[in-house]
């Protein structure tokens, strides 16, 4: 399949009949695992993939590696790829869109790019930029505008609902496919977030969070792991670890089905 094929079957993916429970990678090897298990998609998480590389995540991974990482990604699956870039690694619009080429350049059909604390009217611009850079390739580039009113805090109750549904009509009419609203875990709320916003909206799977089954039902159109699978495996690994120190025995790491990798990427 080609990059804009995979592009249009991404897309599709948001459309239904399903909600798209989309996991999040962070190098090839983990890609290829997920894919293998029957992931449609595959995306890549920008804390995982910053943590894999030994920086914080928060814009401050140097950009050759988020290329090197979507390129290996995208090289390994059958699958679209979309990236995760948090803030897009600058706020200069110019730069933005070389980041986009370079993004698209490397494999991925869909980006995520958050807007944090920075001003909605500066994010709609960097959307704006985005999508030009990118409609400019031939590729059609799945934006997924997150909006970070729940996960940063930034308003509480009545005005936090209201701040994202204006946020994400902003942002939609800037260039953006999908809303991406993290941090939310309530139904009610996630029911009318998902009706008020027209786009398709994405949620981040967190505790409390109802199975999937049911975000569909009230409206979500994508599931995102974000950095729960880093998380879990980072946390075994060290669990194994201690426990080999302690004796040197192989038990720790006595895992079943895992893939013989060398065999998968040969």
């Amino acid at each position: 399949m080609n990059q804009k094929a995979e592009a249009e079957t991404f897309a599709g993916l948001h459309r239904g009949p399903e909600i798209l429970i989309l996991p999040n990678a962070w190098d090839a090897a983990s890609a290829a695992v997920m894919e293998d298990a029957g992931a449609k998609a595959v995306a890549t998480s920008s804390a995982a993939v910053a943590w894999s590389h030994g920086y914080p995540d928060g814009d401050v991974l140097p950009l050759a590696n988020l290329i090197s990482t979507v390129s290996a990604v995208a090289r390994v699956v059958s699958v679209p790829v979309t990236a995760d870039i948090e803030g897009g690694y600058t706020d200069d619009l110019d730069a933005l869109g070389e980041t986009i080429r370079a993004v698209i350049g490397a494999g991925a059909v869909g980006i995520n790019l958050e807007d944090g604390s920075r001003d909605p009217s500066l994010h709609a611009r960097k959307l704006e930029a985005a999508r030009k850079a990118a409609d400019a390739t031939g590729v059609a580039l799945f934006i997924n505008a997150r909006v970070d009113t729940y996960l940063r805090r930034l308003f509480e109750g009545d005005e936090a609902e209201g701040e994202t549904v204006r946020r994400a009509e902003l942002y939609s009419r800037a260039g953006a496919n999908g809303i991406f609203v993290p941090g939310p875990t309530d139904d009610a709320l996630i029911g009318r977030l998902a009706k008020a916003i027209k786009a398709p909206v994405n949620i981040m799977l967190i505790a409390g969070l109802s199975p999937a089954a049911r975000l569909q039902e009230l409206g979500v159109r994508r599931l995102s792991s974000g950095g729960r699978p880093f998380s879990g495996v980072y946390a075994h690994l060290a669990n194994a670890v201690r426990a080999y120190l302690a004796d040197g025995r192989v038990d720790p790491f006595m895992t079943e089905g895992l893939a013989n990798l060398n065999k998968r990427f040969g």
